[in-house]
């Protein structure tokens, strides 16, 4: 069967998108020019085969503006090791992962308080019903969002501490820090991976098209005792830019 023509207009504007032709910034032709270098297509085509792009996040479409290629955001590695921390150092495993500075570091925060349902008091290995604050984080790299999580940890633990006010976010060394400052010594963290199509909430937040997929994890701060004192589910990163690297090391 043959394609669509809508998809192989998209497919070879792609193509000159990703082999420079058209850079970061340019203007793509208009709907009269693409028509008539198509082969006189409809403009209906034309604007199938845009949208299509536009929501890969590849173009973007403004009044007076007409359609351009949209800067692609570079690829940032989440290495194996990010949650070491240097006492005192004002970074965090974000910032470690964006490789950028304190300076150019932004958070959104609200707290709530919340209980857990039977999803979180199966991550906590909690009751049902047990108290938890919710922190829901909004992740700047220089004004760009490129990561949003709900981060929970146990009332219990927080409450009344500078841990469970918002004015102290964002937090020299992260999680790990706060624990330690509540007299919590983390020992293991543990992570899991999955991917998929962005909700409506991660599109806008994070500022991507409809077409581009997201990586969702979600992170588990465990204590010396074995307690989990912090679950964070999920955390969301758009998944076209982001590498995640393990180091496995096997014993002779």
């Amino acid at each position: 069967m043959a394609q669509p023509e809508y998809l192989r207009i998209a497919a070879d504007l792609r193509r000159r998108i990703s082999t420079g032709e058209y850079g970061p910034g340019d203007q793509i032709p208009t709907l009269p020019a693409l028509c008539r270098e198509y082969g006189d297509v409809s403009q209906t085509t034309i604007r199938n085969a845009l949208d299509l792009l536009r929501n890969e996040g590849l173009i973007e479409s403004r009044a007076r503006a007409g359609t351009r290629v949209r800067p692609r955001p570079p690829v940032h590695r989440m290495a194996a090791d990010r949650y070491r921390s240097t006492p005192g150092a004002k970074t965090t495993p974000y910032t470690r992962d964006q490789g950028i500075g304190w300076s150019e570091y932004r958070l959104d925060k609200r707290f709530e308080k919340v209980q857990a349902d039977p999803e979180l008091a199966a991550l906590f290995e909690c009751e049902v019903g047990e108290r938890l604050l919710a922190r829901h984080f909004v992740f700047h790299d220089n004004d760009q969002p490129t990561q949003m999580s709900t981060s929970y940890v146990r009332w219990s633990d927080v409450a009344g501490t500078p841990v469970a006010d918002p004015i102290n976010e964002p937090w020299p060394g992260g999680t790990r820090a706060q624990m330690l400052s509540l007299g919590i010594t983390v020992k293991r963290i543990t992570e899991s991976f999955s991917t998929g199509m962005p909700t409506e909430l991660e599109t806008a937040t994070l500022r991507i098209g409809t077409g581009v997929p997201v990586l969702r994890y979600t992170r588990r701060h465990i204590a010396d005792t074995g307690r989990i004192v912090e679950v964070a589910h999920p955390i969301v990163r758009r998944g076209d830019t982001t590498i995640v690297d393990f180091t496995i090391d096997l014993d002779d």
